[in-house]
């Protein structure tokens, strides 16, 4: 019998998923259901797996992993698309694709599935990437569920965004119902609240004077900053497939990129951080396009580790009424830097 690793996230289409690989293509499905930070109730998710015919089902705590191998290096390239949009759902790409292939070789099966996957025929950025990491495996397409009324959202430890394209008015403002990460600025509290974040080369190591593991920081500043309705980001674009809303909500990726930048701006000089710019354009590209486990990729993460050795300090930042904006700035030169062997990590 073929046996085919799905990654299971409990939604409809996978969930549908699992008796359609069993009768449309004879196969033992094992189920995969990574914890990237998007919450809700996993073992719940892996119950339901099995429930559904999964022959076995795992579920893998890997925010740590994805926190450090993943988010960290976009942030130290302050890689965002169109300098503005964090990349939430691209950054889990790489990470899904290399577990998925892992646990293939594991349980000795030959293909794996997933939701989402582009028409027949065409090659989605996901897919891309996990041929990338394991070339020999086939990528099987789930067929599209009917969503109905519910709309396509993608959370984990780095943002939330909810594809509102079915729902768009372009003159209207995103329905409030959809933010769950944020308040809204009349909601926000009416003091403002000052977060001094510190960086060690470029990694952010404490929040207003406490250390703690990067993890453990980005929630905290999800929490923080969100009460005070900092995070909304709305995007709309027009593709292949016609126009796309989405909205977004990051907190922490908002505030710690506000400050990342900031910081970068007072260790490199003007030409490095001119050069900068284009690599941050070059690598939010190439995560966008599933191009993760390339040599380019890692020739600029060479770079960004050299440009990042000067990094390090401190960022004083004002949120109020959904707005950040930067009220003090401390290079090393003027604190006592502290020694912190929480390095990054070198993503595979």
């Amino acid at each position: 019998m073929n046996r085919v690793v799905l990654a299971y996230t409990g939604a409809a289409d996978t969930s549908a998923g699992i008796g359609w690989l069993k009768e449309a293509h004879a196969a033992e499905v094992v189920a995969v259901t990574l914890d990237l930070g998007q919450g809700g109730d996993l073992e719940a998710i892996r119950d339901r797996a099995l429930a559904l015919g999964a022959a076995r089902a795992h579920v893998l705590d890997l925010r740590d992993e994805f926190a450090r191998g993943y988010i960290l290096p976009a942030l130290r390239a302050d890689a965002l698309y169109e300098d503005r949009y964090p990349l939430e759902a691209a950054l889990a790409w790489p990470l899904i694709a290399r577990k998925l292939g892992e646990i293939a070789a594991i349980e000795h099966a030959s293909s794996v599935a997933h939701g989402g996957n582009a028409p027949e025929g065409e090659l989605s950025p996901l897919n891309a990437t996990i041929r990338s990491a394991s070339p020999n495996l086939e990528i099987i397409a789930l067929p599209r569920a009917e969503r109905g009324p519910v709309l396509a959202v993608n959370a984990n430890l780095w943002g939330r965004s909810v594809d509102c394209s079915r729902i768009d008015d372009p003159w209207g403002e995103p329905p409030e119902h959809l933010y769950t990460l944020t308040k809204t600025g009349a909601d926000a509290p009416n003091e403002p609240a000052y977060v001094e974040l510190a960086f060690e080369r470029g990694t952010p190591v404490a929040i207003n004077g406490v250390a703690m593991p990067l993890v453990d920081l980005i929630v905290s500043l999800t929490t923080i900053a969100g009460v005070h309705g900092v995070g909304r980001l709305d995007l709309v674009e027009t593709g292949p497939a016609g126009r796309c809303r989405k909205v977004y909500e990051a907190p922490a990726a908002v505030v710690l990129h506000a400050a990342h930048k900031e910081l970068t701006k007072l260790a490199v000089s003007r030409d490095l951080e001119r050069f900068a710019r284009q690599v941050r354009i070059n690598y939010a590209d190439l995560v966008c396009h599933g191009l993760w486990f390339t040599p380019f990729r890692e020739a600029l993460d060479a770079f960004v580790d050299r440009v990042q050795e000067r990094v390090t300090g401190e960022v004083r930042l004002k949120l109020f009424k959904g707005a950040c904006r930067t009220a003090g700035r401390k290079p090393a030169a003027t604190r006592h830097a502290t020694t912190d062997a929480r390095q990054p990590i070198a993503a595979n």
